[in-house]
């Protein structure tokens, strides 16, 4: 089997392209939201992580601080550093590739590395999905920059409330079970509330809040009540 033949490539190559020309969106928003367009590369290059740049231009656009956009963006990518704990233990990086590596792991070369069976394609679909999309990610965000600067007042275009609208295009597909949904519901019921009450971009960090605390909550009640196993050797067993 070729490398062109591999089924994790041949994933990761379809991803990149479907991902990255979404870009295009975020150079324009970014754009409209008031960034120059080495700001907007810069994000795309540096922070590379789809919700968190629509998060820090979405909290830019409605008016929002510095600090507060810089706070959503890093509330959400704090996955990344989950997803990268996960995928140090699977593929078991040398240290020279490790820095890369962090940079290129989002939620889609995760899913392509650990929607492989063989080690060896593993790495190939993170490697394909993580350089693929950085690449085309960048190129398209310049696209749409330039094209979101030609473009004139945002308004005109509905541009400026497009960072809500492409946001929820990227929860949408995550929110399946009823609990994520129901958490889901509850922190917009909670923004919604808070906004007449406080800065722009504050009510995401307040529904974050609360989504942490359901999540610390449950995980606390779950393990009430369990007794804890005493017999180091169960079954007969020995360490």
């Amino acid at each position: 089997m070729t490398f062109w033949q591999s089924p994790a490539v041949k994933v990761g190559l379809s991803i990149s392209l479907a991902t990255g020309l979404y870009g295009i969106s975020f150079g324009a928003l970014s754009v409209a939201a008031g960034l120059s367009f080495w700001q907007t590369m810069a994000l795309s290059l540096l922070m590379f992580s789809g919700g968190s740049q629509y998060a820090f231009v979405g909290v830019l656009a409605g008016g929002g601080s510095g600090v507060a956009a810089l706070s959503a963006a890093a509330l959400l990518g704090i996955r990344n550093g989950v997803y990268a704990m996960q995928l140090n233990a699977l593929l078991q990086p040398r240290a020279g590739k490790k820095v890369l590596m962090a940079q290129v792991t989002i939620d889609e070369s995760t899913a392509t590395s650990t929607g492989q069976t063989d080690p060896a394609e593993r790495r190939r679909g993170f490697w394909v999905a993580g350089v693929g999309i950085f690449i085309l990610w960048n190129i398209f965000t310049a696209v749409g920059a330039l094209a979101g600067n030609a473009l004139g007042d945002p308004k005109q275009w509905g541009l400026d409330g497009a960072a809500v609208a492409a946001f929820l295009g990227l929860l949408w597909p995550r929110v399946k079970a009823r609990q994520p949904a129901a958490i889901a519901v509850l922190c917009a019921v909670v923004t919604v509330l808070v906004v007449p009450f406080v800065p722009p971009g504050v009510p995401i960090l307040v529904a974050a809040v609360v989504a942490g605390a359901i999540g610390w909550f449950r995980n606390g009640h779950e393990t009430d009540g369990l007794e804890p196993d005493l017999d180091p050797y169960p079954a007969g067993g020995q360490a």
